[in-house]
């Protein structure tokens, strides 16, 4: 094959790669229906006086988020035990350490047990 062939036929391949995921992202996303628990949490996730995660954090439908924090996507791939995102949103100064700029919403009580539930359940959906 001539170089000029080469090229086109990686493009071509490239190409046909990104179709197929985002054919793929679009039926995932269009599959996605959220749980009651899943909508509060959301809910809590967006609300300025409760969660307020978009102040610091990319998220899927935020509006103006923040990009002090890292963007809250593949959360089950980042934190496949569950019960560590919720610690992390508990206290994320345990695994972070005590220079961290997210604040305990568990620990200084901003958020209840049953409101960082919902939003772990929220965010194990991004």
């Amino acid at each position: 094959m001539t170089p000029k062939i080469q090229a086109l036929t990686k493009a071509g391949s490239a190409i046909a790669v990104a179709a197929s995921l985002l054919v793929a992202g679009q039926a995932f996303a269009a599959d996605t229906t959220l749980t009651k628990n899943q909508e509060e949490g959301k809910s809590i996730a967006f609300n300025k006086s409760e969660g307020n995660c978009l102040a610091c954090h990319k998220m899927a439908d935020g509006a103006q988020p923040g990009n002090i924090g890292p963007a809250l996507i593949a959360m089950k791939i980042r934190y496949p035990n569950k019960q560590e995102l919720f610690d992390v949103v508990w206290d994320p100064r345990k695994k972070f350490g005590s220079g961290v700029i997210m604040p305990p919403f568990g620990d200084h009580k901003i958020l209840t047990k049953e409101q960082i539930e919902k939003v772990v359940d929220y965010l194990y959906t991004l």
